[in-house]
């Protein structure tokens, strides 16, 4: 049997930043040093709810650091790039 989660109100009220996992733990696993792994952060992004909506954001933004929609700067600057060419 399937369960059904329903979100009430203020849930659903919230932007996707306040449901994001990221939020729940170390920022500085999603700002690594330079050279940094960014192996913590990816997979917490794994199962975040709101991963699309993060990433979306960081595109739209043009975000220059930092993991955001499990992807790192160079992931989306490349991901960018082949929906230039595609497009």
């Amino acid at each position: 049997m399937r369960e059904l989660f329903l979100m009430d109100a203020e849930t659903e009220s919230m932007g996707w930043q306040d449901r994001a996992l990221c939020a729940q733990t170390d920022p500085e696993a999603f700002f690594p040093e330079k050279g940094g792994s960014t192996r913590e952060a990816k997979k917490v992004c794994l199962t975040c709810d709101v991963r699309t909506d993060c990433l979306e954001s960081a595109l739209m933004n043009d975000e220059r650091f930092g993991i955001w929609g499990g992807l790192s700067e160079r992931e989306r600057r490349k991901l960018k790039k082949s929906a230039i060419e595609v497009g």
